[in-house]
């Protein structure tokens, strides 16, 4: 992956020889899927175009972002090469879904056509296939070699934290996961103490979904929790609205990667006014 020039430098870390930032731009805003309501998802999938969606890609991009998660569409593709045409990459972690092991298998082969660098299998697949007490998950060794054989890295993407224990436990050829991870537990299956004591827990990278509940935590409570509590070599999956909102939410990442207080610009309005000193 060869980077525009002018692109700054962001905190690293590695999803198996695959190096990646640790903030990665999500998606699910841009293809509607606000988890608040039908009337904001509408409103998602009408303000986002193509053009809208590289916009905000290239302002992470900018930053040193380096790779994004979705599901593997054609739609993404198209924004990944308009973001190409500004002179920055980024890889792809693509989650494929499906009902059975056959048509999961359909959505690795298309994750690879369209050039998908990652491939971890969405949670509607992961999670209703995972058998606790059996320490399995059905079809995982069939998963994970045809990921590999089409050049791919194979994970999970997952919302419960039970997939990594027993991934783990069993020795699946998995060099990810994806879990939600959040101050207000949103999502999350179990307590965020639980939850951190899994992702921590694991030897391999771990992508933390949903840093701001989805629009529900302001970005330094939200920021400022997920980078305090997981280890350095996880990452974390966060989307943006606009340019203006991902400058911002990467600005308060770099902060608290460094271990230092973010400088915040509140936001004053009249109802503050008592508040604010000469």
């Amino acid at each position: 992956m060869q980077p525009g020039s002018n692109q700054a430098k962001f905190p690293m870390t590695t999803i198996g020889s695959l190096q990646v930032s640790r903030l990665l731009c999500g998606t699910n805003c841009f293809f509607g899927h606000s988890h608040i309501s039908q009337a904001r998802s509408m409103w998602l999938r009408r303000h986002f175009t193509t053009d809208r969606i590289v916009e905000v890609m290239h302002a992470m991009a900018e930053e040193g972002i380096n790779a994004t998660v979705s599901m593997q569409s054609r739609e993404m593709r198209a924004a990944l090469d308009g973001l190409e045409r500004t002179g920055y990459r980024m890889h792809w972690i693509a989650t494929p879904g499906g009902a059975d092991l056959q048509e999961l298998k359909e959505g690795i082969r298309e994750s690879a056509d369209l050039g998908a660098a990652v491939c971890m299998p969405h949670t509607s697949y992961t999670d209703s296939h995972l058998h606790v007490a059996e320490t399995r998950i059905d079809g995982a060794e069939q998963i994970s070699e045809l990921i590999r054989e089409l050049g791919m890295i194979p994970g999970w993407s997952t919302h419960r934290p039970e997939v990594v224990t027993v991934s783990d436990a069993a020795g699946y050829d998995m060099e990810t996961y994806i879990q939600p991870f959040n101050a207000i537990g949103f999502l999350c299956a179990v307590e965020t103490d639980w939850m951190q004591r899994v992702i921590n827990g694991t030897r391999k990278t771990v992508i933390a979904i949903k840093p701001l509940g989805a629009g529900r935590i302001m970005p330094p409570t939200g920021l400022g929790f997920v980078y305090q509590h997981l280890d350095p070599r996880h990452t974390v999956c966060i989307g943006c609205m606009s340019p203006e909102e991902a400058q911002e939410d990467i600005a308060l990442a770099r902060a608290f990667i460094a271990g230092e207080d973010p400088e915040v610009e509140l936001q004053a309005t009249r109802s503050k006014q008592a508040l604010q000193r000469d």
